[in-house]
C-alpha cells in the first residue's frame, strides 16, 4: 500500500477499491498497523542486511550468498544461512556468475615443448614449488588488452601478473619477473627445481621465454594443446578476474584504467578475499 498511495491519491482510495473486490480493511487499520514499532525480527532483519550490504560491496558486488553467510560468521555475526539467502533475495543481492572463456593463446606447432611436469596435480607441499600461468583479454574503447597472471600453486596467491595492448612474449615474461621480484623482495627467493606450468601458447614456448626459465633455475610444463583441464587452476583464477572484476567494471577505456583496476583486484584477492580455504590457510605463499 505504501507504495501505490501516492500514485491512487492516499491510502482511502485504495482501501474502498480492495472492499470493492471484497478485501475488506479499514484506513484504520492501516494507520493503526503503521503506528505499531517494527517487531523483534523486523528489526533484527534490518540490522542483518546492513551488516549483508557492507560485506557485499566491500567485496567488488560478487559474494553469493554462500561467501556472505560465512564472512558474516567470521565477523562474530551468529545468523541462519537461510535468513541471509532470504535478505539478499529480497534486497536483490546475487553473487556473480561465471561466463564463457575466450581463447587467447595460440600453439606455434614449430616450437619445441617442455613436458607436462604437473598432469593435473595442482597441489604443492610449501611456497615456490609450482607455478601456473596464463592471460585473458580486455575489451576496451582504445583498443584489446591483454593480462597475463602467474599464481602460486600451494598457496593460490597472485605472486605476478601484467598488462599490455599486444601478446608478445613480453607480456608473459614481466608477469613471470614481477614474481620473482617480489619473492626476492619479501626474502623468499625463488631456488632451482621451482616448475612453471603454463598451456602451450607460442609466447611460453618461444625461445625467448624458455631461455629466461632456464636462466634463472626455472623448470618449463606445458599443458597439452587445447585441453583446459591441464592448466584448470589457472583457468580457475582468470574466470574469477573475469566475473569480479572486468564484467561489473564495464565498459573500459584504456590500458591505464584496467591496469589500476587489476593492480587493486590483486590486492584484493591476494589479502582480503575470503571464500578459497587453501589461500586462507596458507597465505603468505
Amino acid at each position: 500500500m505504501d507504495a501505490h498511495k501516492e500514485q491512487f491519491g492516499g491510502v482511502e482510495p485504495i482501501c474502498r477499491v480492495l472492499t470493492g473486490h471484497g478485501m475488506k480493511i479499514a484506513a484504520s487499520t492501516y494507520y493503526k498497523a503503521k503506528a505499531l514499532p517494527p517487531s523483534s525480527r523486523a528489526v533484527r532483519d534490518a540490522e542483518t542486511l546492513a551488516e549483508i550490504r557492507r560485506v557485499y560491496q566491500a567485496n567488488y558486488g560478487v559474494y553469493g550468498v554462500r561467501k556472505i553467510w560465512a564472512a558474516l560468521r567470521r565477523d562474530g555475526h551468529r545468523v541462519a544461512r537461510c535468513t541471509v539467502e532470504r535478505l539478499m533475495r529480497e534486497a536483490g543481492l546475487a553473487g556473480v556468475v561465471r561466463g564463457k572463456k575466450i581463447r587467447t593463446t595460440i600453439a606455434d606447432p614449430r616450437a619445441d615443448r617442455a613436458a607436462d611436469l604437473v598432469q593435473r596435480d595442482f597441489t604443492a607441499a610449501a611456497p615456490n614449488r609450482c607455478w601456473v600461468a596464463d592471460f585473458t583479454h580486455v575489451a576496451t574503447f582504445a583498443g584489446v588488452v591483454y593480462v597475463a597472471f602467474v599464481v602460486d600453486v600451494y598457496s593460490r596467491a597472485i605472486v605476478g601478473w601484467s598488462a599490455a595492448t599486444t601478446k608478445h612474449t613480453t607480456l608473459v615474461l614481466d608477469a613471470l619477473d614481477m614474481g620473482l621480484w617480489r619473492r626476492d623482495r619479501d626474502g623468499r627467493p625463488v631456488e632451482a627445481g621451482l616448475i612453471h606450468h603454463s598451456d602451450a601458447g607460442s609466447q611460453y614456448t618461444s625461445f625467448r621465454f624458455t631461455t629466461h626459465l632456464v636462466s634463472a633455475g626455472i623448470d618449463a610444463s606445458i599443458g597439452t594443446v587445447g585441453d583446459a583441464l591441464d592448466n584448470a587452476l589457472m583457468e580457475s583464477t582468470i574466470g574469477l578476474y573475469k566475473t569480479e572484476l572486468i564484467k561489473p567494471g564495464r565498459p573500459w577505456r584504456s590500458l591505464a584504467q584496467v591496469e589500476l583496476a587489476t593492480a587493486e583486484w590483486v590486492d584484493w584477492y591476494n589479502h582480503r578475499r575470503r571464500g578459497t580455504p587453501s589461500m586462507s590457510r596458507r597465505l603468505p605463499g
